[in-house]
């Protein structure tokens, strides 16, 4: 066949004929069904087909005419061109050779099938998903389309999709002459997902570019409403090296609301004009709402394949993937190369912002881009709107697809109501360097048109917007010409969803990972009501966390699976290198704070001296929550592998109090030096540094909690402005805690750190611990650049002094 190429003979050097879509399928059917990956078999028109329909037809010249009208500098008459161009071909005749090829073609595809087939017919033009620009969703797809006639109709509706308003746009935006590129129709067997799910793929983390994960995103039915972002979609994160490795190597779970499932419309092949005409989108039953796309086996075996993907293009690829609900069979429906974070040349370059003044929440919803802007608020229900818009504004709209590509360049932040962070939004949001939030599910009516907003997507996983113009901070930030010092710089942590963009600033690990944070945070309920469950006296809290927990027959398993998750988040984000999980430092008042936290905690008169830190533990009213926290670390360490997790203890008043909380520990599976497990101690108690050499004897190394030893060496409330002149860092009686505490620390041969601001706010501090010799100085990300430039200083003053 003069026009027709199978899958079977494709590879990726067709091209030039076929179109990146079409040659990476034929790649992937040729190449990688050998490794278990399934590809869905089809055939290729090639882009000879094009031209000969083109010069068949002789509307090169005119086609030519049109576009030459296209208005470069404004794209006001965009709309007119396009309309104008899609109408020419549309009112061409299809060539009859050019037909019957492809209806023979099909017909042979069905009887290698052994059965009736539906048909996805998609575009793939000559210049498309090259690895310098992704040309996803530029030109038209049709999905369920059966029939020879429908074939035909959706053939010829691809070529005139060329002319799109975005294609164009696109074309001229990136130097590609309008004559030069044409279109090649991918033809293939339609998996059935519209009987179970779809979703997209990528090698890596799409917003930050941590590449040790692959992240999977799926919603019911056709995976349109995935890429286009019609859908919040359920999320997983699997740790890649992990695979075969360990028991379990998700690391994170997130369910989306997965409002729409697309599916084949019930109609006889008479009711369908138009190949669109095929599919309809339906309400998501409540059911499945409530429950996750892929099983975790599903999930694992996409991880896999997307492994053997990248390693085959040698490169990052995003992946679109099908699970057939007739067979239950998974396959690969298309892979292209992904295009941000690959050709991001200056990745030792961050710019760090931090948000000082803003007004009232507005809105929220999944953050992209991690930065903060401001500007007017601009909603428009069509791209046709595009003039509305004016450079700088802010877009608030339901959601996109490609046919917004050419407003979205304009706009300084984007806003949806609908879609994930693999949705067409948030993919075309990171290539043109928006701020985006997607997913908010309410901003088109919360958002006033005209209003000024702020942006901020700087503060974890969560984007918000708030009413006015806010100000915040901007850090530069270039990693390449940081030298580490001596001594060991570390982190203080607390937010999972900050992990991996933090993993790439210089660092020799987490000093400090707040599990609070995960359990105010992530959590939100009270451990040991949860653990107590059919007990609780509040029936509106009950139902509170019934609506929340709804996934956990056993509430316990609730905040052991998501503590377990949050913490492997930040471990894998720095494994190797060590992370020191303290263990829960709430006070008494703020367990309370959590829900159902009133029923199990005691109110007291002074709750920072009070019940709190180890004392907890083997407390009855809290123990059984600290086993809680301890089946989870076990799952994070043992079940997903991360050894790099060692834990720490907070306010150990006594050696007593040490031994009693190691025993609980070790009864439940966590004992120190049994596959690598170190234990921490926080020196925050004058008694801490003054008994050191005994508390030595059960710990690995102490991490010196510098605020509350000020404190509780002073008796004086960190948090009262009357004491503020009496609360130093500085006073004599602390650094000698701090003094005697390093250097027995020292002589008993453990390792010992501290956290705190001190040592980037002074660079006398620094001074101070480094010629006590400190091991390692855990800092605050937005304090890492000056500790280092401080520690620096105070290495090399140092030095000089033995010199």
């Amino acid at each position: 066949m003069k026009h027709i190429k199978n899958f079977s003979e494709i590879h990726l050097k067709d091209i030039a004929l076929v179109g990146g879509k079409n040659s990476s399928l034929g790649e992937m059917f040729s190449e990688l069904s050998s490794k278990g990956i399934k590809v869905p078999d089809g055939f290729a028109v090639t882009s000879e087909g094009y031209w000969y329909f083109l010069n068949e037809n002789k509307l090169v010249p005119k086609l030519t005419a049109i576009l030459s009208e296209l208005d470069l500098k404004t794209f006001n008459n965009l709309s007119k061109i396009g309309s104008q161009a899609r109408k020419l071909l549309l009112d061409a005749s299809f060539p009859k050779e050019l037909s019957d090829e492809i209806v023979t073609t099909y017909k042979q595809l069905e009887k290698r099938s052994g059965s009736t087939i539906s048909l996805a017919v998609r575009s793939s033009a000559t210049a498309e998903d090259l690895p310098n620009a992704s040309f996803a969703g530029q030109q038209e797809s049709y999905l369920n389309v059966q029939g020879e006639e429908n074939l035909i109709a959706a053939c010829h509706r691809c070529y005139a999709s060329l002319f799109t308003d975005r294609a164009i746009k696109y074309r001229v935006d990136n130097g590609f002459d309008h004559m030069k590129v044409a279109l090649s129709i991918g033809i293939q067997i339609m998996v059935r997902s519209d009987k179970a799910c779809a979703g997209v793929m990528f090698t890596l983390d799409p917003d930050t570019g941590f590449d040790q994960v692959a992240l999977i995103s799926g919603a019911w039915g056709l995976g349109e409403n995935v890429v286009q972002g019609s859908v919040n979609t359920d999320e997983f994160l699997v740790y890649k090296s992990f695979i075969g490795k360990v028991k379990q190597p998700i690391i994170s779970r997130k369910l989306g609301s997965k409002e729409k499932t697309m599916v084949y419309a019930d109609k006889k092949m008479s009711e369908i004009q138009k190949p669109e005409d095929a599919i309809i989108n339906l309400d998501t039953s409540p059911e499945n709402r409530q429950k996750y796309t892929l099983n975790d086996e599903e999930v694992v075996q996409l991880a896999k394949w997307a492994i053997i993907i990248q390693q085959h293009y040698k490169r990052h690829m995003d992946i679109e993937w099908a699970k057939d609900g007739d067979t239950n069979e998974i396959f690969i429906v298309q892979a292209r190369p992904e295009t941000v974070h690959s050709q991001n040349k200056n990745k030792s370059q961050f710019k760090e912002y931090k948000i000082k003044e803003k007004g009232k929440l507005i809105c929220q919803g999944i953050g992209l881009g991690n930065r903060i802007t401001s500007g007017i608020a601009r909603r428009l229900d069509s791209p046709k709107d595009i003039n509305k818009l004016n450079k700088g504004e802010i877009l608030v709209t339901g959601r996109t697809d490609p046919d917004w590509d050419p407003i979205l360049k304009k706009a300084a932040g984007i806003i949806t109501d609908q879609g994930g962070r693999t949705s067409h939004a948030a993919i075309v949001a990171r290539e043109v360097g928006a701020v985006a939030i997607v997913g908010s599910g309410n901003a088109t009516k919360t958002i006033k048109d005209g209003q000024v907003v702020t942006i901020s997507t700087a503060e974890g996983d969560t984007g918000f917007v708030y009413e006015g113009k806010g100000t915040w901070d901007e850090q530069e930030i270039d990693t390449s010409k940081i030298e580490m010092p001596e001594t060991k710089i570390m982190l203080i942590l607390a937010d999972p969803d900050k992990a991996f963009r933090y993993s790439l600033f210089p660092n020799n690990g987490v000093g400090l990972m707040r599990m609070e944070f995960i359990i105010n945070n992530t959590i939100r309920i009270h451990p040991m009501a949860l653990h107590h469950f059919d007990q609780l006296k509040d029936e509106a809290v009950k139902k509170e966390i019934e609506n929340l927990t709804h996934h956990y027959p056993d509430k316990k398993n609730y905040f052991i699976h998501k503590l377990a998750e949050a913490t492997a988040m930040i471990a894998a984000a720095f494994y190797p290198k060590d992370v020191i999980v303290r263990m829960s430092d709430f006070k008494s008042n703020e367990y309370a704070n959590l829900l159902g936290g009133t029923q199990f905690e005691p109110e007291e008169q002074n709750p920072m001296i009070g019940f709190r830190g180890a004392s907890r533990y083997y407390h009855l009213l809290y123990k059984d929550a600290f086993i809680m926290e301890c089946e989870a670390m076990k799952i994070v360490r043992e079940e997903m592998g991360f050894t790099n997790i060692k834990l720490m203890l907070p306010f150990v008043r006594t050696t007593k109090e040490a031994t009693n909380v190691i025993a609980i520990m070790k009864e439940n599976g966590l004992v120190r030096g049994i596959k690598g497990l170190e234990l921490y101690m926080m020196v925050e108690i004058p008694s801490n540094a003054l008994q050191a050499e005994e508390f030595a004897k059960h710990f690995d190394g102490f991490s010196i909690g510098s605020n509350d030893l000020t404190q509780l060496t002073l008796g004086a409330d960190r948090d009262s402005e009357l004491l503020s002149d009496i609360f130093s860092p500085f006073d004599p009686a602390v650094m000698q805690l701090i003094s005697m505490a390093i250097k027995k620390a020292k002589d008993e041969g453990i390792k010992i750190g501290l956290c705190g601001q001190a040592p980037s706010d002074y660079p006398e501090y620094s001074k101070f611990l480094v010629e006590c010799g400190i091991d390692s100085i855990s800092f605050n990300p937005d304090a890492l650049i000056k500790g280092i430039s401080n520690i620096h200083l105070a290495e090399s003053k140092n030095l000089e002094g033995k010199n």
